[in-house]
C-alpha cells in the first residue's frame, strides 16, 4: 500500500509542478471599490492592498487594468494553493521513506 501511495504522490506532484510551470503573472492583495463619497455612491475607484516584505502597501487602479489585477490576484492565490499542497504531500511522501526504512 505505501508503493501505491507514493507512486500517487509522485504523480500528483508531477501535476503541481505542470501547473505551476502555467500559472501567468503574480500579483498578491485584495482588489476592493472605493467611493470618493461613500454616503452617495459616487466617485467609484479601485483600491489594490497588499503586504510585500512585511510592509503593507496600498495602490489605485485605473478602471481599464481591473480584470488583469483580478486574474493576476487569482494566479497568485492558485500558487499558495498548489505550493501548500506540494509541501502536505512532500511531508506525507518524507513519512512513508521513512516508515519503509525502519522496515
Amino acid at each position: 500500500m505505501t508503493e501505491a501511495r507514493e507512486q500517487q504522490i509522485q504523480r500528483r506532484l508531477a501535476a503541481i509542478k505542470r501547473h505551476l510551470q502555467k500559472i501567468g503573472d503574480l500579483r498578491p492583495g485584495t482588489l476592493t471599490q472605493q467611493y470618493k463619497h461613500p454616503d452617495r455612491q459616487e466617485g467609484p475607484y479601485h483600491q489594490l492592498s497588499y503586504t510585500h516584505q512585511m510592509k503593507s502597501r496600498t495602490e489605485y487602479v485605473r478602471t481599464d487594468a481591473v480584470p488583469r489585477i483580478k486574474k493576476e490576484i487569482d494566479n497568485y492565490e492558485k500558487l499558495r494553493e498548489l505550493v501548500k499542497e506540494w509541501i502536505e504531500l512532500g511531508i506525507e511522501a518524507s513519512k512513508l521513506k521513512t516508515e519503509q526504512a525502519k522496515k
